[in-house]
C-alpha cells in the first residue's frame, strides 16, 4: 500500500524545509505528527443513551476507524451525571489513517465550513500540540444529513513531537492547515 498524499508530501518537502529553516543538526529533530485524537462530548446522553451509540457510530464514519465510548469519570450531581456514565466518544488515529484523515480534513471538510476565514492559530498549547473545535460534524461528507437528528461539535487534538508552539505552528502551516491571515494591524 502506498504512502498518503501527505505522508509523501512530509517526507520530501516538510522534513528538509523545516530542517533549514530551525536549524536542525538531523533529520530526526524534525517535528512530526505523532497522533490525532477525536473526541466528542455528548451532554445530553444523560437522558438518553442512545446519543453515545450515534457518536461513536459518526466518529466511526469519519476516520474509518472502530470509535469507543468514554465515561464519566467523577459524579456531579448538578447535571445528574454518576460516575461510570457514558458521556462521549473518542477515536485516536496513528500511521497512515492519521494522514489520510488530516488529508481529507484540509482538502475537503475545512472548506465546508459555513463563513469559514481560516482557523484560529490560539489552539496550541505550549508544548506543540494543538486542536481544533469543529462546531458542526456535517462538514465531513461521510455523515449523511439526512440520518442526523442533532447537530454536534467535536474537538481535534493533533499532538506532535515538536517542543515549542513556533515549531508546531511551521509544521501545520507546511501541511497546509489554513490558519487565518494576520493583518497589519493585529
Amino acid at each position: 500500500m502506498a504512502n498518503p498524499r501527505i505522508k509523501q508530501k512530509y517526507v520530501d518537502e516538510i522534513v528538509p524545509a523545516l530542517k533549514e529553516k530551525f536549524q536542525y543538526a538531523s533529520v530526526m529533530q524534525v517535528p512530526k505528527l505523532e497522533k490525532i485524537v477525536l473526541n466528542k462530548g455528548i451532554g445530553a446522553a444523560v437522558a438518553d443513551k442512545k446519543l453515545v451509540d450515534q457518536g461513536v457510530e459518526e466518529l466511526s464514519l469519519i476516520t474509518g476507524q472502530r470509535a469507543v465510548s468514554t465515561i464519566a469519570k467523577t459524579s456531579v450531581s448538578n447535571f445528574k451525571l454518576r460516575e461510570g456514565m457514558p458521556i462521549g466518544a473518542k477515536v485516536t488515529l496513528r500511521g497512515q489513517t492519521m494522514y489520510e484523515f488530516l488529508d481529507r480534513l484540509i482538502t475537503i471538510a475545512l472548506p465546508r465550513v459555513r463563513d469559514f476565514k481560516g482557523i484560529s492559530d490560539k489552539g496550541f498549547d505550549g508544548r506543540g500540540n494543538y486542536t481544533l473545535g469543529v462546531q458542526e460534524q456535517i462538514i465531513f461528507p461521510e455523515i449523511s444529513i439526512e440520518k442526523v437528528n442533532r447537530i454536534s461539535g467535536m474537538d481535534i487534538t493533533f499532538v506532535t513531537s515538536a517542543k515549542t508552539d513556533e515549531e508546531s505552528l511551521e509544521l501545520f502551516k507546511a501541511f497546509g492547515m489554513p490558519f487565518v491571515k494576520k493583518t497589519k494591524e493585529e
